[in-house]
Order: C-alpha cells, then sequence, then structure tokens
C-alpha cells in the first residue's frame, strides 16, 4: 500500500465527473493521494486518466452504486481494508430523479443516494475519518422533510421538492455529526448551478434553471477544495458554505431537533445503532 505518511488520503464520492472529478484533479496536483468512488467503471476509468494527466498520479478506484445500500457496505469494507486512516471523506454523490422511482432496499432514489448512503458510508468509516465534507445545494428551501416517512416525496411526486428534500437532509446531516462526534471537523457546502453531467442528464433542472448562470465544474468545486484544506479553527464546525463564506441555510436545514430526529430515522433505515 502507498505510504502515506507525509501525505493526506482523501475519498472523493461522485468523482467520476462534475465537481468530485474536478475536487480530485485540484487536490491530487496539491499532493493529495485521492481515491475516487463512482457508479460506472469505465468513466472512472476515464476519470483516473484525467487525474494522471494532471497530477502524474494515477488514483486508486472504488466502484459503488449509491442506490444500492449493500453496495455501500461493501465499499466501507473495503476502504477499510486498503486504508488505516482517511484523511478527508468528500461525500459528493448525488442523483435527481425526473419520476418516483424506488430503490432495491425501498426508499425513494434521491433521499438514498444522496442521504441514506452516504451517511452509511460515513458511519461505517467514522473511527478512520479526520474530517467530513458533504456537498449540499441552495436547493434546500424546495426541501420537505418528514424524518418520521423519507418515501413522503413518492406521493406527490415532484423532482425539485425531492431533490431539495435529500440536501436539506444533508445539511441537517452535516451538522449533526459535528455534534455527536466533535472530533471530526463536518461541513457542508453550495456549489452553486454547475454545468455537470448530473445537470445536463437532468431536464428537470434544465428547464428549472435555464435562467440561472450555470458554473464550470471547477469553480463550483472550489468551496470543496477549500473546505477540506483550511484549518479547522477557521470554520465552524458544521457550518453550511458557498463560495467559501459561511452561510445561514434555510430555517428548516437548521433546526437541531429535526437533525437529531433525521439521523435516528437514517440509523434505523440503513440498519446501524444509533
Amino acid at each position: 500500500m502507498e505510504d502515506l505518511t507525509e501525505r493526506r488520503l482523501v475519498v472523493v464520492t461522485g468523482a467520476s465527473s462534475g465537481i468530485g472529478l474536478a475536487a480530485a484533479v485540484n487536490l491530487a496536483c496539491r499532493g493529495d493521494w485521492v481515491v475516487l468512488v463512482g457508479r460506472d467503471p469505465a468513466r472512472l476509468q476515464a476519470a483516473a486518466e484525467r487525474v494522471r494527466e494532471n497530477s502524474g498520479e494515477r488514483p486508486e478506484l472504488f466502484r459503488a452504486d449509491f442506490a444500492v445500500l449493500d453496495d455501500v457496505r461493501r465499499l466501507a469494507e473495503r476502504l477499510r481494508e486498503a486504508y488505516d486512516r482517511i484523511d478527508v471523506l468528500a461525500n459528493n454523490a448525488g442523483a435527481i430523479a425526473l419520476q418516483p422511482l424506488t430503490t432495491v432496499d425501498g426508499f425513494e432514489l434521491s433521499i438514498q443516494a444522496n442521504h441514506l448512503a452516504p451517511f452509511l458510508l460515513t458511519n461505517l468509516l467514522a473511527d478512520r475519518i479526520g474530517r467530513i465534507v458533504v456537498t449540499a445545494s441552495g436547493a434546500h428551501r424546495s426541501g420537505a422533510l418528514d424524518p418520521d416517512d423519507l418515501n413522503k416525496p413518492l406521493r406527490r411526486y415532484r423532482p425539485l421538492v425531492a431533490y431539495g428534500t435529500s440536501k436539506q437532509a444533508n445539511i441537517l446531516f452535516t451538522a449533526e455529526a459535528a455534534r455527536r462526534w466533535p472530533d471530526i471537523p463536518a461541513h457542508s457546502f453550495h456549489p452553486g448551478v454547475v454545468r455537470t453531467r448530473f445537470a445536463n442528464d437532468s431536464r428537470v433542472v434544465a428547464l428549472g434553471m435555464r435562467i440561472l448562470p450555470f458554473r464550470s465544474p471547477e469553480k463550483g468545486a472550489e468551496t470543496l477544495v477549500w473546505l477540506a484544506n483550511q484549518a479547522p479553527a477557521r470554520l465552524v464546525d458544521g457550518g453550511y458554505y458557498a463560495d467559501r463564506r459561511l452561510r445561514q441555510p434555510y430555517r428548516k436545514a437548521a433546526d437541531p431537533q429535526l437533525a437529531a430526529r433525521l439521523w435516528a430515522a437514517s440509523a434505523k433505515a440503513v440498519g446501524i445503532a444509533e
């Protein structure tokens, strides 16, 4: 295994394109040892080549589909076998469903891929993580999270509401992680409206955000990289950031009681002890 004594190990999920890949390239060029996690093997290989071309080193690759919780459990096992520590875990993988879809685990796709899967992965690796960075979104304002019914969006499905609900969960999870794990700095951020494969494939997003200026993936990744590199003492633990500045999330994403309820419901949903 690579000698990581003088280098940080950074695991980036959703790293085969967009913000995740841009962040991985940036971090690798800064000297970090990056590990890419993605769903599609061919796109992961292409991403690895992009990182190698820019940094001179080929990253490690791990395939996992966050729509399958058993994939997440296997991913955690493989990461634990490979690395004694993970200096930064960037929970960046994301999905939006244009129609109501239920995963093999029985959950609405957005809430599972964007929240339950990274929640499970982070919990399974918590004893080895040095820092958590979570890709959230300003779309959390459209969320309508109900911890007692994580599948509520399925009954009157609106893609942006379901997506916003999962992004609301991201911010609440980050704040609650900071409270529960005071030794692990945790931060979430809004990357802006980024022109990525994710946005291009999501017709609803394209229609709903046509009037907004799109950012490049590199611009969208700036705050992720910044949060990964800032001294924790310079940041607010559990804080939500945009453009490298602390922001106040919408009130329903800033409720400590709701965050605690979400944590308990998520732990039950993925089958781990709270």
